[in-house]
């Protein structure tokens, strides 16, 4: 997928614009349900679409893909629209949790990105809208790390045992053990994946605690020296704590893409593809970069954004960076996600 999607990623060609609002939907006024990531959003650009619609929004949020997919498994179609990312969309059109899309009622879609559109985990592009992208690096506090780093290794460093934080998934927090032994964050083979738990159960003893939104505090206050984490984060952290510093580590790292979804059964489809469609106007795509630093899918967001931002290779990196040094997630076999799932409590219960 890196190589289908880095063409268009770095593109500073004019795209036709999306319209700063939306038009009423079907079913003016009511309710939109909307469950998205922490810390992901301008929570501003939820009173604007209230105010263009009429339709209300409830929002809550989630800390990983994995704790969403479990909420819609037992709550089935609580929410009308949900964020996951490439892997976890993927798994949930697999497992039909998801309602194809009206694109006539989405009309704003013209302006993502033409790479973001038709990606490997929704190939046909009928269930999903891009709503952010960008990269997984390692952010380290410059008053407490020595040197430069540039590699995973920071994170398995024994200098800097009770200061290291790590994530509370097991995709994400096996896929840093991966990535440091070489192997592929897809990978099927169970030696690796096992041997991926043994390096995290040896790590166990470094690591500070094991986290996700509380990663903010923990970084912006110093209690912790180095995490891996998100670009975009990074710099919402680096706008509160000027001694942070980030980087791709040499061994490879994480190319994503998180998208707007109507799960199977939502009660608001209508409203849902209201709100889709407003998040992919100018106004709130270009909200919702400058409050949380993400990379837009939307070319006309970027065509506004200012070009430091739009030339920092950690925001926008190259293509040739992207092929080369970048890895998407893939949606795994469902005996590899039960091991994932198994090797992830023998590490929880390593030190127990």
């Amino acid at each position: 997928m890196a190589a289908a999607v880095v063409c268009g990623l770095c593109l500073t060609g004019c795209g036709g614009g999306a319209s700063s609002g939306v038009a009423a939907a079907p079913g003016s006024g009511g309710v939109v349900n909307v469950f998205n990531w922490g810390v992901y959003i301008d929570e501003s650009v939820l009173d604007d679409f209230t105010q263009q619609t009429g339709i209300k929004v409830n929002y809550d949020t989630f800390e990983s893909n994995e704790s969403m997919y479990g909420v819609l498994k037992n709550d089935g179609a609580s929410y009308d629209v949900v964020i996951p990312s490439d892997y976890m969309i993927s798994r949930m059109i697999e497992e039909d949790m998801l309602e194809p899309l009206d694109f006539s009622n989405i009309p704003n879609f013209s302006d993502i990105d033409p790479s973001l559109q038709n990606p490997t985990y929704d190939p046909e592009n009928l269930y999903s809208v891009p709503y952010m992208w960008g990269v997984l690096g390692v952010i380290y506090n410059t008053t407490m790390v020595k040197g430069t780093p540039d590699s995973w290794g920071l994170l398995f460093d024994q200098d800097y045992a009770g200061q290291i934080l790590m994530f509370n998934n097991s995709r994400d927090g096996m896929g840093v053990a991966l990535k440091y032994l070489g192997s592929s964050y897809n990978t099927t083979d169970e030696a690796e994946i096992r041997a991926a738990t043994d390096l995290l159960i040896q790590q166990r003893p470094l690591v500070q605690s094991y986290v996700m939104d509380e990663v903010f505090e923990k970084m912006q206050s110093g209690s912790a020296a180095v995490c891996s984490y998100y670009y975009g984060d990074y710099r919402t952290m680096a706008d509160v704590n000027p001694d942070l510093a980030f980087y791709v580590p040499r061994e490879g790292s994480n190319l994503y893409v998180d998208a707007m979804c109507i799960p199977k059964g939502a009660e608001n489809k209508a409203n849902a593809e209201a709100f889709i469609n407003f998040m992919c106007s100018t106004e709130a795509g270009l909200k919702n970069c400058e409050e949380t630093w993400y990379s837009t899918p939307l070319l006309s967001v970027r065509e506004q954004l200012d070009p430091e931002l739009t030339g920092n290779p950690d925001a926008y990196p190259s293509s040739d960076f992207l092929t080369e040094r970048c890895e998407v997630y893939q949606n795994l076999p469902q005996d590899i996600l039960a091991l994932y799932d198994s090797e992830w409590t023998r590490l929880m219960l390593a030190s127990n």
